[in-house]
């Protein structure tokens, strides 16, 4: 049986998306980390962390849990080669 071209493209489609779509994050989640594990900067437990964000270390396109758990702070600079890495990983 053809693929008919509307099949074709929901097809593609499928395929396309979820390296497009961005996963949810909680940000209550991203507090209770931080209220466990102060900036490294800083030592606060709120606001922004200057050079560091907050990584999942299972990355959340992989499975991972959005929860403090599976969070890490991590140099701005390492986040950049960590995301790279993790794009093409969730692509697949």
């Amino acid at each position: 049986m053809p693929i008919t071209g509307h099949v074709a493209l929901a097809l593609a489609l499928l395929l396309v998306l979820p390296a497009f779509a961005k996963t949810e994050r909680s940000r209550a989640q991203r507090d209770a980390f931080q209220q466990q594990h102060p900036c490294p900067a800083t030592g606060k437990t709120h606001g922004a962390c200057k050079g560091y964000v907050v990584d999942h270390v299972v990355p959340l396109c992989a499975g991972g849990a959005d929860s403090p758990r599976n969070m890490q702070w991590q140099t701005a600079a390492d986040a950049k080669v960590k995301d790279r890495a993790e794009r093409a990983q969730c692509r697949r």
